[in-house]
């Protein structure tokens, strides 16, 4: 999984976003975000686009702070987000003025990528407040302070961020507890909004098992944070201790009075769960997509079943019964010591299957992987990729993040998984997650250079995720038995989360006919089950369809590019072409192949009928 809340445009609003603490005496309150702009060997046309950008990063960085020091914005480092009153409507007030200013920019424009570029701009500041005037009309404003802070302060508190930048961690959580000038505790500002809505029967709380899933997961923050500051021995113990007293504070608050306004059905409003999808990159109904992906499901389970003898007798295993190759291989389990050691075994040998078989490019960094700690793993209990700074990266790497558990809906120890500490298991989410994945995809967009309008503004995680599903599926032919039984069962858990997400949240199948599908037919562990129904129902519905549409899209483009160019087809040329395009969409990443890539290599257009 692509960490979404943390790169989509789209999402880094989606709850309510960021005022900033007022900038330092004698500092700018409104920087030069292009100054840092690193040196690159893109062509003109991407530093034209990357300055046009600056309009929509500014209303990025102005109201959330956080995720554009993430990024890379300079200056931001230590400001901290706005749930100040009437957030919302002065997003939009915003995004409306950008987009003003982006359109003014469209109209004198002659370059057709800049063109497309500020075309992608304008749709994606669309498309943002459609979102917040969605949400004003459906639900009260709702949000998890703890996992917001913890990432305010994590993105900050890694190795690779320079060490004169995590000193601003302190000066954030001084601005989140109201310890800095101009600052108010943000739990206070968060209660505020709330209630300032609360009047309004027709508005939807947020979902029950949601809120009590965040109220168990603030201690596993607060100690996240605490573990950070002490690593990089910060000190800060009276903002950490004000930091414990605030939280406490407000989940007492969220219990008296959120939990009473909560709900118990997990379905959002239609048009809410149908924006998620149009904001995910999802181009039709979901009932063609329900029926796409029944069909992919029951193809893949065959496929699965022809397989299971092969791996059966490859792997020593007694069984005959896909589902029984899958438990019997899930058995071969790695200890904790051992996990991170073994999958960089498997990264190098991944690496060395994609240059031997000329699949793609490789950058020219190493990659990253490592075991997710308890906090990481509250925020987010899927495998996932930390992506690199986009904007004035120093060499800054994106991390394959592995959680080891489930952390449950209470103060008990995560559940464990078995779904990624198996031997079989390593290949086909080393490929997902790392190379040539979703690290390959976003490591090769900082060194080309490509622009900020595709690798941030047009994020959808159709070409992500669709990316991604794609790389498990090129690698498979080279994986052992077991990797390949892996593949196959990570791909039939796409299209059952292309199918139970919208059959969930369109009341068209229960929450238990769901789970024993995900348990007795994919043949997850419990706690991943768990995760699953979580992120269908409350974490992120309509985001898991993604994986499924995308990369049924990317095969569906590479099948009539193949036909167009017979033995001109160059496997190679084509991966790297569709990296090069950045995060288009499918329809836009389907109109370069076929008028850029398809020329270049030889081949003419195919005449539609």
């Amino acid at each position: 999984m692509f960490k979404p809340a943390l790169t989509a445009f789209a999402l880094a609003f989606a709850a309510a976003s960021a005022q900033a603490a007022p900038p330092a005496s004698g500092a700018s309150a409104k920087p030069n975000l292009t100054a840092d702009l690193p040196p690159t060997p893109a062509p003109a046309w991407v530093r034209k686009s990357n300055e046009d950008a600056m309009v929509l990063m500014n209303v990025l960085a102005q109201f959330n702070p956080e995720f554009a020091s993430r990024f890379g914005v300079p200056g931001y480092d230590s400001r901290v987000i706005d749930l100040k009153p009437n957030v919302h409507q002065r997003i939009v007030q915003a995004l409306t003025q950008a987009r003003a200013t982006l359109q003014r920019d469209l109209a004198d424009e002659k370059d057709p990528n800049v063109r497309q570029d500020l075309e992608i701009m304008i749709k994606a500041a669309d498309r943002q407040i459609d979102r917040i005037k969605l949400d004003d009309q459906y639900l009260l404003d709702y949000n998890d302070i703890g996992e917001t802070i913890f990432q305010g302060e994590f993105g900050l508190l890694q190795d690779d961020v320079a060490p004169q930048r995590r000193a601003h961690a302190l000066d954030r959580l001084k601005c989140y507890v109201g310890m800095a000038p101009g600052c108010t505790p943000v739990t206070k500002e968060a209660e505020a909004l709330f209630a300032a809505k609360l009047d309004n029967r027709k508005l939807l709380g947020p979902y029950k098992a949601e809120v009590e899933q965040n109220l168990a997961n603030t201690s596993r923050y607060v100690d996240g944070v605490r573990k950070l500051f002490a690593k990089y021995q910060l000190g800060g113990d009276d903002a950490l201790n004000a930091l414990q007293k605030q939280l406490d504070d407000y989940d007492a608050w969220v219990r008296s009075t959120v939990l009473p306004r909560a709900r118990t059905d997990f379905r959002l409003p239609e048009p809410v769960y149908a924006n998620n999808l149009k904001d995910v990159g999802i181009d039709i109904s979901p009932e063609e997509l329900i029926k796409k992906a029944e069909l992919e499901f029951m193809e893949t389970q065959n496929e699965m079943q022809i397989l299971a003898p092969y791996v059966a007798k490859a792997e020593g295993i007694n069984a005959s019964d896909y589902r029984d190759v899958i438990k019997a291989l899930k058995k071969d389990q790695l200890d904790r010591n051992s996990i991170e050691p073994y999958y960089h075994q498997v990264i190098g040998k991944i690496e060395d299957i994609i240059h031997t078989q000329n699949l793609v490019s490789l950058p020219q960094r190493q990659m990253q992987m490592r075991v997710a700690s308890e906090a990481e793993s509250a925020s987010q209990p899927a495998p996932h990729m930390d992506p690199p700074a986009l904007i004035n990266n120093h060499g800054e790497r994106g991390t394959f993040v592995l959680p080891l558990g489930n952390p449950p809906n209470g103060q008990g120890k995560s559940e464990a998984y078995d779904d990624f500490t198996c031997k079989a298991c390593a290949w086909t989410l080393t490929a997902h997650e790392g190379r040539p994945g979703h690290e390959l995809q976003f490591s090769a967009m900082v060194e080309h250079g490509v622009s900020l309008a595709r690798s941030l503004f047009a994020f959808n995680s159709v070409n992500v995720e669709g990316w991604a599903l794609y790389s498990e599926f090129m690698m498979a032919p080279y994986e052992p038995a077991g990797g390949q039984m892996i593949q196959l069962q990570l791909r039939l858990l796409r299209a059952a989360r292309a199918m139970l997400d919208p059959m969930l949240n369109l009341g068209m199948i229960t929450r238990d006919r769901a789970h024993d599908i995900l348990v007795n037919d994919v043949g997850l562990s419990e706690a991943f089950a768990r995760e699953e129904l979580d992120r269908f129902t409350f974490r992120s519905p309509g985001q898991a369809t993604a994986y499924f549409y995308g990369y049924s899209r990317i095969l569906e483009l590479r099948a009539h590019t193949q036909i167009a160019l017979g033995d001109k087809f160059n496997l190679k040329a084509f991966n790297d072409f569709i990296i090069g395009q950045g995060l288009l969409p499918p329809d836009q990443l389907a109109e370069a192949v076929e008028t850029q890539f398809i020329p270049q290599q030889g081949g003419g257009i195919l005449q539609s009928r």
